[in-house]
């Protein structure tokens, strides 16, 4: 029973991550779409940095704040994750992401977007620079992280800024969004699906190199934690 509860609050936790982080960063870009640009790219870069960072510190403790379907395949490639909580953990992610953006459709019908993930170039740049944005979140993830769980003081701040800095310079071409569960929601919400599959693929393709390049270059951090 203890066990069931322990797992349970990992699941919660990760639902209410990723609720949070999908309400407060496709918020930003919802407001500032239905209240044209009174937040600004700049904003909502900053906003989305802001969550994650205050996510991390609120429940890396507990289900070790993944939030993202590719952050937990990655850690399960990396053998710091078991492969059968997997499936839970993402389900926990996408419903979380759902809340959000159900949440937003009813607080803001007037939004076209919601926030959704839609490229301006043509979808293949376009997933090459999801790929890359990914691999960089992944690198810099499983390298202050602890095992499968992003705890600490660094590993907060330097997930957030490398969010905030990614959604920064790439958030006018793909809204950068390094996270399936991030896109998969608002873009069937808001009835925006073109294109979305690179957003589900790419994010994934991404996470995976980068714990490729890891084992290549620091391999006693990117093997198990037993190892």
């Amino acid at each position: 029973m203890r066990l069931f509860t322990e797992m349970m609050k990992k699941y919660i936790s990760e639902f209410i991550g990723t609720f949070s982080m999908i309400f407060c960063g496709t918020g930003a870009m919802t407001v500032n779409e239905v209240t044209g640009g009174s937040v600004t790219h700049v904003g909502i870069a900053i906003t989305w940095g802001l969550i994650v960072m205050a996510m991390i510190y609120a429940f890396g403790e507990t289900s070790g704040a993944h939030f993202n379907p590719a952050v937990t395949i990655a850690f399960a490639y990396a053998k710091k994750f078991a492969w059968k909580e997997v499936p839970k953990y993402i389900i926990a992610q996408i419903l979380g992401a759902f809340a959000a953006s159900l949440i937003l459709w009813f607080l803001f019908p007037a939004s076209e977007f919601l926030g959704s993930t839609i490229p301006t170039v043509d979808v293949w740049r376009a997933f090459v620079l999801e790929l890359l944005l990914t691999f960089f979140l992944m690198v810099v993830i499983i390298n202050v992280s602890t095992g499968s769980k992003e705890i600490g003081v660094v590993a907060g701040i330097a997930i957030g800024a490398v969010v905030l800095l990614e959604a920064m310079f790439a958030g006018p071409i793909t809204n950068a969004s390094m996270n399936p569960a991030r896109s998969l929601a608002p873009n069937i919400v808001s009835g925006n699906i073109q294109g979305l599959w690179l957003y589900l693929i790419a994010p994934i393709l991404g996470a995976l190199l980068a714990v490729v390049s890891c084992k290549l270059v620091k391999d006693e951090n990117c093997c198990d934690e037993g190892c």
